[in-house]
């Protein structure tokens, strides 16, 4: 099994939306902010120093995650959703570690994300990757409830 993180290739656009759409009528809904994102991929995070991964297993996508460019010390981690029938291969571990990178070769000093709490396994995930609970700041998701971050 041939398992590689590659950065963001316009050819996959499709399936970064595909993605986190599944996972988000899955457990809420797509509310506007995540349309508009969709439909801004390139200027609202590529043209602005951000970037998006994606895990190829076998040469099929099997997942993704967006680092949105806030300011020159700041990154929101944002849209990590990987393939139901790639659970469980810790392929979003794979993510996370290009995410840090990512944010680390470029200066930031600090990573951000929202999520929900019943997320449990995305939770768990941020915790190991020592992401700590902050007051959550207002944000454009209704589903958001919780905030970390990462000191780097």
């Amino acid at each position: 099994m041939d398992i590689k993180i590659i950065g963001y290739d316009s050819q996959y656009k499709n399936d970064f939306i595909r993605l986190n759409k599944a996972w988000l009528e899955e457990y809420f809904y797509v509310e506007p902010h995540d349309i508009e994102t969709f439909e801004n991929i390139e200027k609202e995070i590529i043209e602005k120093e951000g970037e998006i991964f994606f895990c190829l297993v076998d040469n099929e996508i099997a997942g993704t995650v967006a680092m949105i460019k806030v300011n020159h010390e700041v990154f929101e981690l944002a849209k990590m959703a990987v393939d139901k029938k790639f659970q469980g291969m810790k392929l979003s571990n794979l993510l996370m570690e290009a995410s840090i990178d990512f944010a680390k070769k470029n200066n930031a000093k600090k990573i951000f994300l929202v999520s929900n709490r019943k997320l449990s396994t995305a939770l768990h995930l941020y915790r190991k990757h020592y992401f700590t609970e902050t007051p959550i700041d207002p944000t454009d998701y209704d589903r958001a409830d919780i905030q970390m971050e990462l000191t780097l």
